[in-house]
């Protein structure tokens, strides 16, 4: 007699992740690592030296589950200051990064057999996180270039058991930003059909039109049905210290800090005290910090252009796309990553890995930008080498 599997079905069968297929394979080759996306460097002194102080000067154990009154406090202020939004420092919970805010924030949300709406390309965490919770992940596929969400699109994967959808906005890995009348569909879509959105916004500092970010919880009607989510990581470029947050008002935050108090509980005090100190810093340090991101992006995008890949329209997160089929190359984009790792020496990310179900794009791969300079310039090298043995 055969015995049931002991591995929970959502994970039984699951590949590892591309992001740290990808990145083990860098390692492993030496090749330059444009997949996973993070910042060479520490970060801002500032930041980075109140981390030093708080270790040496602060406490070191459990802090209040839900966070620092200090950082709970700085994550209002911040957002008043940069998005004209009103948030109590009770509707704020500090999370072990964005990725635990957005389990936390499922578990506390979907009951079994709720269905979820999930704009494609997604963040690849998303589904199994939903199937875990005892969801129905629903695939709403946005087209590139634009990858625009159309409002029609939306209310036809819409049914009597849709309960919440997840956006990301800015969008990883498309770097593309929802317009206002976007926004404005979206937000009325949840108010009629009394959806909770759950709005992934880590990249809400790291955009470069020069339109401040507007979150859809500052819609008419979305102040008590959204869940908005942070990234001290993305704002500052230290993405290995995973402090996040998550806001929810009324009933939806009361979920929220009940769920997230049985997963980490807490996340490392000296950090929180020192992302508490960041978001109180002047503004022109992170114009600064942006600015030189965007100095990166410029530099990729032009060493590409030069070396023949059409780049997609890109306005946000540290991630360009480069068109295969209309950079001349016929082959996919998971065969383009994994001959470009072994034989260029570059990793980078194939957009189809994003998708789930039929209708994905298979000619889109991701590089991420926030790089210095010579690697940048090493990487195209390379990469303009390889591409002549694909033509």
């Amino acid at each position: 007699m055969t015995s049931p599997g002991r591995i929970h079905p959502v994970y039984a069968q699951m590949e590892r992740t591309v992001f740290d297929r990808m990145s083990a394979l860098a390692r492993e080759t030496g090749a330059i690592n444009l997949g996973q996306g993070f910042p060479d460097g520490p970060g801002p002194a500032p930041v980075i030296e109140a981390a030093v102080r708080a270790l040496r000067e602060k406490s070191n154990q459990y802090p209040p589950g839900a966070g620092l009154p200090e950082l709970r406090e700085a994550v209002c202020t911040y957002y008043a200051r940069r998005q004209a939004l009103e948030v109590s420092p009770q509707d704020v919970t500090v999370t072990s990064g964005a990725t635990e805010a957005i389990a936390a924030s499922l578990l506390a949300l979907v009951k079994p057999g709720d269905e979820v709406v999930l704009f494609q390309p997604a963040y690849d965490a998303y589904a199994p996180m939903v199937l875990r919770a005892g969801g129905v992940p629903v695939s709403v596929p946005l087209k590139p270039p634009r990858f625009r969400y159309e409002t029609s699109a939306i209310e036809e994967a819409l049914t009597e058991r849709t309960r919440l959808l997840i956006l990301n906005d800015p969008l990883n890995p498309a770097g593309t930003v929802a317009g206002e009348e976007e926004l404005a569909a979206i937000a009325r879509i949840c108010v009629d059909r009394d959806l909770v959105a759950i709005c992934d916004e880590v990249w809400e500092e790291v955009r470069f039109d020069g339109q401040p970010h507007r979150s859809l919880m500052s819609f008419e009607g979305m102040a008590e049905r959204c869940v908005k989510i942070g990234s001290a990581g993305k704002i500052f470029g230290v993405t290995g210290w995973k402090i996040g947050w998550m806001v929810g008002r009324g009933e939806v935050g009361h979920g929220l800090v009940h769920a997230h108090q049985f997963l980490t509980y807490a996340s490392a005090p000296p950090l929180q005290w020192a992302v508490a100190e960041g978001l109180t810093l002047p503004v022109a340090m992170l114009d600064e910090q942006r600015a030189a991101w965007a100095a990166s992006r410029a530099r990729l995008m032009a060493g590409l252009d030069r070396a023949g890949f059409i780049v997609l329209p890109n306005r946000a997160t540290w991630f360009l796309c480069v068109d295969l089929t209309a950079s001349g190359l016929h082959t996919g984009d998971r065969e383009f990553a994994e001959r470009a790792i072994r034989e260029a020496g570059v990793a980078t990310i194939p957009v189809s890995a994003l998708y789930a179900g039929e209708g994905r794009p298979e000619h889109i791969v991701r590089f991420c930008f926030t790089k210095p300079d010579a690697v940048l310039d090493e990487a195209v090298a390379r990469l303009a080498a390889f591409r002549l043995n694909l033509t």
